[in-house]
């Protein structure tokens, strides 16, 4: 007696390949192309600095405005307009101990500060 060849499962194969396939599109993004003519910029030579309407605060606690000494945060404040003042970025130096960041913090928001906004590093992976 001959036995008759085994069906091979390909069949339960590709649907389970389809079901995943259609699974990692529902659950992940996708995102368009960029256009074709679009030419993204390097960013290896770009030296980084502080935006120009952030207050940089030094690890001694002096406060510099675009290069200028700033005596306090009342009148840091002054330098900007209303619509400025909803949201104000510092620049706190990485030796500048957290007490002195927090003070001035609390300085800015009783002087009329909406939100502020420390600017840090991004750490690289």
């Amino acid at each position: 007696m001959v036995k008759p060849p085994s069906k091979e499962p390909t069949i339960a194969l590709i649907n389970i390949v389809f079901l995943m396939l259609i699974f990692f599109m529902i659950a992940g993004t996708l995102a368009l192309p960029l256009d074709g003519d679009v030419e993204l910029i390097e960013a290896e030579d770009i030296i980084g600095r502080e935006p120009p309407d952030a207050m940089v605060i030094h690890a001694d606690g002096v406060l510099r405005l675009r290069g200028e000494i700033v005596a306090n945060a009342a009148d840091y404040l002054a330098t900007l307009s209303v619509a400025e003042r909803a949201i104000v970025r510092i620049v706190p130096d990485r030796k500048l101990p957290a007490r002195s960041l927090v003070s001035i913090a609390n300085e800015l928001r009783t002087a009329g500060a909406g939100r502020v906004m420390v600017v840090s590093e991004r750490a690289l992976p």
